[in-house]
């Protein structure tokens, strides 16, 4: 878990609910991802500009790569072979692509008006970025690194998920109070979805069957049908809820931030 306030990484034991270890890392971290392997965790620092690498095992800062200045990390995404890592950039409006092996950034690649979020879909064929600042998702094509497509969403979209099939994904809006559902097929909108105030995060259901978004202003976690684009159930949480996970059961939701 990243704690932004405090420039550290909790380390949680998820069978005991307790912390285990808490990691010092750079300014303002945003976000986090464990590579495939479960050995590293990579956390984008927003305040200084840089991704740090933990170790797992040893729950220590193994690297610390630097991004260009004022980038502003706030995205994170890693490839399902953990050989590649995709950082959103919000302050410049890029996405940059680094070799995890070598660290070496492959590419720099110009998206929409500052970047949030970002998913890879499950093939690793194209990466979904959520911009807050032009109302958009970008579509990368990992292959040649160029955007494919720009499909506009609601106002300041902040996250982005893809269904486990690869067949749609889920933009969040914050101001639109919505979820715009893209099939990516063509990358066209085919829903738009009624949820709480500022959604945020949203996960889904192993078999994909339900879509859970957190509403970040009204304290509540939206349960959405994805077959029907319905709203079946709205569920009351704690304040500010930014974002969920769902148990590999499907059983358990839990809020990750």
């Amino acid at each position: 878990m990243a704690n932004n306030g405090s420039g550290t990484v909790s380390l949680i034991d998820t069978a005991a609910y307790a912390e285990v270890a808490t990691v010092g890392v750079g300014i303002l971290p945003n976000e986090l991802v464990i590579s495939p392997d479960g050995a590293y965790a990579y956390v984008a620092n927003a305040g200084s500009d840089t991704v740090s690498v933990i170790d797992t095992a040893s729950f220590l800062v193994v690297a610390t790569l630097p991004l260009s200045e004022r980038a502003g990390p706030h995205g994170l995404a890693i490839t399902q072979d953990g050989a590649y890592l995709y950082v959103t950039h919000n302050n410049s409006s890029t996405v940059s692509v680094i070799e995890v092996a070598t660290t070496d950034t492959l590419a720099t690649i110009q998206v929409g008006r500052n970047p949030d979020r970002i998913e890879i879909t499950p093939g690793g064929a194209f990466v979904y970025v959520a911009n807050n600042g032009s109302n958009s998702v970008s579509v990368i094509d990992t292959q040649t690194y160029d955007v494919v497509a720009t499909v506009p969403v609601g106002v300041f979209p902040t996250h982005v998920a893809i269904t486990p099939d690869g067949a749609y994904a889920y933009a969040t809006s914050r101001e639109s109070n919505s979820v715009w559902v893209i099939e990516t097929a063509e990358n066209t909108v085919v829903a738009q979805i009624p949820v709480g105030t500022d959604p945020e995060g949203v996960a889904f259901t192993p078999n994909g069957a339900y879509a859970y978004v957190a509403n970040n202003s009204s304290g509540s976690v939206t349960v959405i049908d994805t077959q029907k684009y319905a709203v079946v159930a709205t569920v009351p949480v704690g304040r500010g809820p930014s974002g969920v996970a769902i148990a590999m059961g499907g059983a358990i939701s839990r809020n990750p931030d």
